[in-house]
């Protein structure tokens, strides 16, 4: 394979992975300034089912750049985007083997759209500035390179297609509730201090349980007796239409069949995080609105870590035992 020669600078890919063969990628441009988006307004925010963003002058520019990037790249395709008032989603599939790899895609993409950014600050400033040769151009819109992410898993794509097209209704539901999802620093729990997203006041509650399926009950549905692992499960969501809140990490798969049926009841419940929240995070999905009603709060004990991928056996350990002593309390 030859060699991309922007590796390097993107230490936080995937060992192993082919950058320049076929694979779908989610990325994120984002504007360096989120203080003021500049590449669209949010419409019909106080109802998020309709939420759309009108895209600015700016934001088509950076579309326009985008869709550039498959008649410069025949390689690549984009099946799906969306601009926010401050940062772009794209999903790009590469159909075939490239000459440049996908990492040289993305940072054409990026300088151009400074370029056409910076062309369009010095077209609208006025006649007698433009001829001062010392007069220096604010600085870059985007001042980062956009955040690359491989996709490898099952599901992951429908997910991520989802998860673009959802933003404009997840922005809304979060500024009509911005008390739930500001990140709270400190929070003591026990011996544990964390990070917080959503209601406190649901600690409060006195009847608590976690969720922890055990390897031995899946095993033995796996051997054909299903009933220990589906009367814990069934219990877990009994006790908790009878006012008893649910605290996990909920990482296996069968605690998250237990989290989705939360979620479908409207059943208040605790997550444990396997990462810390980054700057403005709002959660995925259906948890955003379940965030918004005061159904869920999510702690972290540590902090955020941008290129975190999986998690180990001994951090879910750990998790679970802050479960228990979370429920102990």
């Amino acid at each position: 394979m030859a060699a991309d020669n922007t590796t390097d600078q993107w230490q936080w890919q995937e060992p192993g992975h082919a950058w320049h063969g076929r694979g779908i990628y989610h990325m994120t441009l984002t504007q360096t300034d989120r203080s003021e988006g500049r590449l669209g307004t949010l419409v019909d925010s106080d109802d998020p089912e309709s939420a759309h963003v009108a895209v600015s002058p700016l934001g088509r520019m950076v579309i326009e750049e985008l869709q550039a990037s498959t008649v410069h790249h025949p390689e690549i395709e984009i099946w799906a985007y969306q601009i926010m008032p401050d940062h772009l989603h794209a999903i790009i599939h590469v159909s075939r083997e490239m000459p440049c790899g996908i990492m040289t895609v993305v940072r054409g993409f990026w300088q151009s759209t400074k370029r056409r950014y910076r062309e369009w600050l010095s077209s609208i400033m006025p006649d007698d500035i433009r001829r001062n040769e010392q007069y220096e151009l604010p600085g870059n819109l985007f001042g980062e390179m956009p955040f690359v992410r491989p996709m490898s898993r099952k599901g992951q794509l429908n997910n991520m297609i989802r998860y673009v097209h959802d933003n404009p209704r997840r922005l809304a539901v979060k500024r009509l509730h911005p008390g739930f999802f500001r990140v709270m620093h400190g929070v003591e729990t026990g011996e544990t201090t964390m990070d917080a997203v959503g209601n406190m006041l649901l600690l409060q509650q006195l009847k608590r349980q976690t969720v922890h399926v055990r390897r031995t009950m899946v095993e033995e549905a796996e051997h054909g007796n299903n009933a220990p692992l589906r009367d814990y499960m069934n219990g877990c969501i009994l006790a908790a239409r009878q006012g008893t809140l649910l605290i996990s990490p909920f990482i296996s798969p069968h605690e998250r069949m237990v989290r989705e049926q939360l979620l479908r009841e409207q059943l208040p419940f605790v997550q444990l995080m396997d990462n810390g929240f980054p700057p403005l995070y709002k959660p995925d999905g259906v948890l955003i609105t379940a965030v918004a009603e005061g159904r869920v709060l999510l702690l972290a004990p540590q902090e955020y870590t941008p290129d975190k991928r999986t998690i180990s056996r001994e951090e879910c350990r750990q998790l679970n035992a802050l479960a228990d002593q979370i429920a102990a309390e």
